[in-house]
């Protein structure tokens, strides 16, 4: 259950293909935790932004901007705008549990004997994988910066890692999830 998520865009004046009479603001939203898609329905009055981070938990008490969730959506649901802020959005949440993303590097582990998670990672290929295999050996990473500085070819992996989950939410046939609940 996700308790916080990031506005991916809001449209103050709903849908546009909804009737007039019906129409009700609307707002695309990504579950920092594990990474869902939603449709939420803000309170009147609210205006929200790209990157606003909103309660959308079951204590209704603490929900200041969120009225409801309407619905889990898909990648193809979203707008273009939310597409498009999309990598942004998800760098930020990245940032903001940077500790999470850390352990990740630290703990990953092989999948099958000739294919390792960390090899998933658009753009970290095989030689890249064992530097940061060998180098955790020695300690664990304390942070992504770390693991920059002690694996030269590893650089921006927060970039990869964002990547990845753009590339799991585009794609739920994808046969390995690292970070994107199903």
């Amino acid at each position: 259950m996700e308790d916080y998520a990031r506005i991916l865009d809001y449209l103050p004046q709903g849908l546009p293909d909804e009737k007039m009479f019906k129409r009700e603001p609307v707002a695309y939203a990504l579950g920092e935790d594990q990474f869902k898609l939603f449709e939420l329905v803000p309170k009147p009055g609210i205006n929200l932004n790209v990157g606003d981070k909103v309660y959308i938990g079951k204590d209704l008490d603490l929900r200041q901007e969120i009225l409801h969730v309407k619905r889990r959506i898909s990648f193809n649901e979203l707008t273009h705008a939310a597409q498009s802020e999309l990598h942004t959005v998800i760098l930020d949440i990245i940032k903001a549990h940077e500790p999470r993303f850390t352990q990740f590097f630290n703990e990953a582990q092989a999948i099958t004997t000739r294919f390792h998670m960390l090899e998933l990672l658009p753009g970290l290929g095989k030689k890249t994988m064992w530097g940061i295999i060998e180098e955790r050996k020695k300690g664990p990473f304390k942070d992504l910066a770390d693991l920059s500085h002690r694996v030269p070819m590893a650089h921006q992996v927060e970039k990869l890692v964002a990547k990845r989950i753009e590339e799991e939410l585009a794609n739920p046939d994808e046969k390995y999830h690292l970070f994107v609940a199903r």
